[in-house]
């Protein structure tokens, strides 16, 4: 059995027994989201990050979620990417294509990734252009806030180094404001190339959701949570703040809660 627990500094942690409960919950999660921005402005734009994640969004795959929702109006993005092929298997595109894409009523052209035949600098300036043009045609909402796009929902992973998206510790992409989308060329984890949705575009999210699963991950999840380490306060993961109020929801099996 679940349980939630909102805390004061915004985040809502609810905490499963096991994988499996964790993704049945997750489906019905995004299942609602998407039912709500459908209704509300005909679209619902997802962006996803890669890992372990794609995978444990599989239940949305079986019933009755391959039925219910609307898939013909969901648009893919994703927060970050590794500049490779798309058949590469490192591609986070080819791991959502194999383990989720493929299996539901998706609209090809509504995939919106990355052109994996450039630079990571010319990818990360394409694709900041692409989704500028979907947030004039209100595919993407736009922040009340700042000009940043602002995606129904924004679902990430987080690294045993407490890395979301590929934003890493002390890395200078974190400290990027000027640009929705940034790339890198020297990842701490392979490989080098990448691209990735900056913090403010993160944080301007309607919703954000973190999902963490398996004791490597432990020991990040305290520092996110209590905050009392002072060798680990530029974590990424504890960056992640709507600008909107909203909370992140974290949904972490019991081993990544220990």
């Amino acid at each position: 059995m679940a349980f939630s627990v909102v805390r004061k500094d915004g985040k809502e942690l609810r905490v499963y027994e096991n994988v499996d409960e964790l993704s049945s919950s997750l489906a019905e999660y995004i299942s609602e989201l998407s039912d709500f921005y459908i209704k509300e402005r005909g679209a619902f734009a997802i962006a996803l990050s890669g890992g372990s994640l794609v995978s444990l969004m599989g239940k949305l795959c079986e019933a009755p979620y391959n039925k219910t929702v609307d898939w013909p109006q969901w648009h893919i993005f994703w927060a970050d990417e590794r500049v490779v092929s798309k058949s590469h298997s490192d591609s986070n595109y080819k791991l959502a294509k194999d383990h989720f894409l493929s299996k539901v009523p998706i609209i090809h052209s509504h995939v919106h990734s990355i052109n994996d035949s450039v630079t990571a600098e010319q990818a990360a300036e394409e694709y900041g252009f692409a989704i500028r043009q979907l947030v004039k045609t209100r595919v993407i909402s736009v922040s009340e806030s700042n000009d940043c796009p602002k995606f129904d929902l924004v679902l990430l992973g987080m690294g045993s180094d407490g890395h979301v998206a590929s934003l890493f510790p002390n890395h200078r992409v974190l400290n990027e404001k000027g640009q929705w989308v940034t790339f890198m060329t020297d990842s701490p984890e392979p490989p080098p190339e990448r691209i990735t949705f900056t913090l403010p575009v993160l944080n301007s999210a309607a919703n954000v959701a973190v999902v963490v699963s398996g004791g490597g991950k432990a020991a990040a999840m305290k520092e996110v949570v209590d905050g009392s380490d002072p060798d680990r306060s530029e974590l990424p993961a504890k960056m992640i703040r709507p600008i909107g109020g909203e909370s992140v929801v974290w949904f972490l099996d019991s081993a990544a809660a220990s």
